[in-house]
């Protein structure tokens, strides 16, 4: 069985929306949350912040690409026909607009409403005297003697700054002891210090008072240019290119190769510059032409240019009133406290809701595996684990107990790459077998495989999942987990794991479906299932989930089982080039996204079939990366008892949400799902009640 490759048909450019314009409308969602009396004054403030985080990664990435297109003078054009000069301008027109309306909520409701609370953040011109001693102290000790002022001169170019680092440019007058009369020079904010300085409770009248370190570092900074006159300090930052490329083909050894490209990818090339607003022009210029960018690169922001470093602040405010209520995952009741999973899932599969359910689960699976004697073989596979693991930790463990222990890491993973070539480093050195999957294909799909010698023969059990082996997200991410004795999905993992370790042809599963050989074709012919049995005249019904859809030949299958008559419902949290609702072509379809507390991340495709009701869950989005450049599963719920769960927990609270729903209308705009006079529902907050 060979890859199936990405189809190239020509569809119509006006059938698609874009891209990067599709993910800025999904931020201005988040952006709402922030806005949203509904939501807890404290975690409007982390929205605005995740806002900044999805803004860092757009443009360190999508943004980063486009701008390599240009350069390189590529003629593709997008999905919807632009040439990636006109998506650049379509692109920085919305952006920028995003950015202007952030600070203007930041500014205008947030900063209020939290002083309003006595949570403030103190300006310069507000310090007393006592809060300004306080401060000079705090600068002196803390932050003083870790700055190094970069003066500017011949002898002295502009430095190559960190990527998103935090920077003062101060404007000069006079000269040094050297008698140089250099009028401007670089102050870079230590990394290690806060952004956000907490003041003791004595110096204020209210019970939480903060100042920003770049409040301080304006205050302060003359005293790192003795006998100059400072005539301003404006603090910026610099966007970089974050995307690595290494050709797999051409390299002997991926993870050294990575080693060696990862420091670099903090001085890619410039792609956004970040001035506070009060920046002057001759400085603003300046600090656009060292950096290579133009004037719609630049973002002039009313406040502080990363809040970013601001999601931690409500943590430290003892307020749960402007808070999220605190949640306790629960346990399926199939697994009481205490009890030995090998003898559990021999009884039956055990299907776990994160984070409405605990993780805790998974990771005592794999504890109970480590230490367990009977237990001869592990596999597993690593995307996203973060730098503390208790899940590798036991595989450590286990390697070192003399078990068999095979780990496929992707060292690819965004961002995560670092962390898993320290994995991957420790697994080698505690004996396991460590592989990084198929030249040419990340390896995305989530399974975990466990061999254990019973009765004199071995028995597989298995788990797969929507979401990545990592304990902290699935208290963030909405995700499902399939724990399994199954005979036929363990012999279908036993060979996928087959493949990634070894050579050879694939062979036909059983009843996974794998990117790239029968993932793609399985949808389709799904899809086409439904459309042929629209056309006959038989109930036909599509409901899928999955955070991004881009791919063309899927959007237009869709298409043709919306004009058949198919009835079609799409819960797509991120980024969806389809056009729902568009006369002759998507009547049938509905598209709607769910932005709420947690993340909505897992994938699910359901199909009528017939009355079948065929049901996948799967690690894969609709995308073409995700069809045709990863490794990854679909699999299906076969308990009939667990599908009912997936359709009553996964799907109709999603399609029933009045209240976190956004609705796609046909030029890609949204808008937000509202109760009127019937009762609000919402999904994430009904699945709290439930799940308890």
């Amino acid at each position: 069985m060979s890859p199936i490759t990405q189809a190239s048909h020509a569809f119509p450019a006006e059938h698609f929306l874009n891209r990067e314009l599709s993910f800025l409308a999904f931020n201005r969602r988040v952006l709402a949350q922030a806005q949203d009396k509904n939501s807890p004054l404290l975690e409007r403030l982390r929205f605005l912040c995740i806002v900044s985080s999805n803004m860092d990664e757009f443009f360190e990435i999508r943004v980063a690409g486009l701008k390599e297109q240009i350069r390189a003078r590529a003629s593709r054009l997008t999905a919807d026909g632009k040439t990636p000069q006109e998506a650049f301008r379509v692109v920085a027109l919305a952006a920028h607009a995003i950015v202007e309306e952030q600070y203007r909520i930041f500014n205008e409701e947030t900063l209020p409403a939290l002083a309003a609370e006595g949570i403030h953040f103190v300006r310069r011109t507000l310090w007393n005297d006592a809060t300004r001693a306080w401060i000079r102290g705090y600068f002196d000790r803390e932050v003083m003697p870790l700055l190094t002022p970069l003066g500017l001169d011949p002898s002295h170019p502009f430095p190559r700054l960190l990527n998103k680092s935090l920077n003062f440019v101060v404007e000069l007058q006079g000269k040094d002891a050297f008698g140089r009369g250099s009028n401007a020079a670089i102050v870079q904010a230590p990394r290690l210090l806060p952004r956000v300085v907490q003041l003791p409770r004595e110096l204020s009248d209210a019970p939480y008072s903060f100042v920003f370190l770049s409040s301080i570092l304006h205050e302060f900074v003359g005293e790192l240019f003795a006998g100059m006159s400072v005539l301003g300090c404006y603090q910026f930052r610099v966007t970089r290119n974050s995307d690595l490329f290494v050709d797999e083909e051409e390299v002997t050894n991926l993870r050294t190769k990575l080693q060696g490209e990862l420091p670099h990818r903090h001085f890619g090339d410039a792609v956004r510059l970040e001035v506070a607003n009060n920046c002057s022009r001759a400085m603003t210029d300046f600090l656009l032409a060292q950096v290579g960018l133009r004037e719609e690169d630049l973002y002039r922001v009313n406040g502080p240019v990363n809040l970013v470093r601001l999601t931690q602040t409500p943590d430290w405010i003892d307020r749960p009133d402007l808070k999220f209520p605190a949640h306790a995952p629960s346990l399926p009741d199939s697994l009481g406290k205490g009890a030995l999973l090998f003898p559990r899932l021999r009884q039956g599969d055990v299907l776990l809701h994160h984070p409405y359910q605990s993780f805790s689960p998974v990771i005592e699976f794999l504890r109970e595996a480590a230490n367990d004697p009977q237990v001869a073989a592990i596999k597993m596979t690593v995307y996203r684990t973060g730098t503390d693991s208790e899940l590798m930790r036991s595989l450590i463990r286990a390697a070192q107990n003399g078990k068999e222990v095979t780990v496929v890491v992707e060292l690819m993973a965004r961002f995560d790459e670092e962390a898993n070539i320290s994995w991957a480093t420790q697994l080698e050195e505690a004996g396991a077998h460590v592989v990084y999957g198929v030249v040419g294909y990340k390896v995305h799909a989530k399974m975990l495989l466990i061999v254990r010698r019973e009765e004199g023969q071995l028995r597989r059990y298995v788990h797969l999942g929507t979401g990545n082996y990592h304990p902290k997200t699935a208290r963030l991410y909405c995700d499902f987990g399939l724990m399994t004795a199954n005979e036929e999905i363990g012999d279908d993992i036993a060979e996928v794991f087959k493949q990634l370790t070894g050579l050879g042809r694939a062979r036909a599963l059983k009843h996974l479906w794998q990117a790239p050989f029968t993932l793609h074709p399985n949808i389709i012919a799904h899809i086409r299932a439904e459309t042929e049995a629209a056309r006959a005249g038989r109930k036909a019904r599509i409901i899928a989930k999955m955070n991004s859809l881009l791919e063309p030949e899927v959007i237009h299958a869709l298409y043709d089982a919306s004009r058949a008559g198919a009835r079609i419902d799409l819960i797509v949290r991120g980024v969806c080039a389809l056009k729902p609702g568009v006369p002759g072509l998507s009547e049938n379809i509905r598209v709607r996204s769910i932005i709420g507390r947690f993340l909505e991340h897992h994938r699910i495709f359901y199909f009528y079939a017939d009355g079948a009701e065929s049901l996948y869950l799967s690690s894969a989005d609709w995308m073409e990366r995700n069809f045709f450049r990863r490794i990854e599963l679909a699999f299906p719920v076969l308990d009939a008892r667990l599908k009912k769960r997936v359709i009553q927990e996964g799907l109709r609270p999603y399609l029933a949400d009045n209240s976190q729903a956004w609705e796609m209308k046909s030029d890609g705009e949204y808008a937000r799902k509202t109760p009127g006079r019937a009762k609000p529902r919402a999904a994430q907050e009904s699945l709290l009640k439930i799940l308890v």
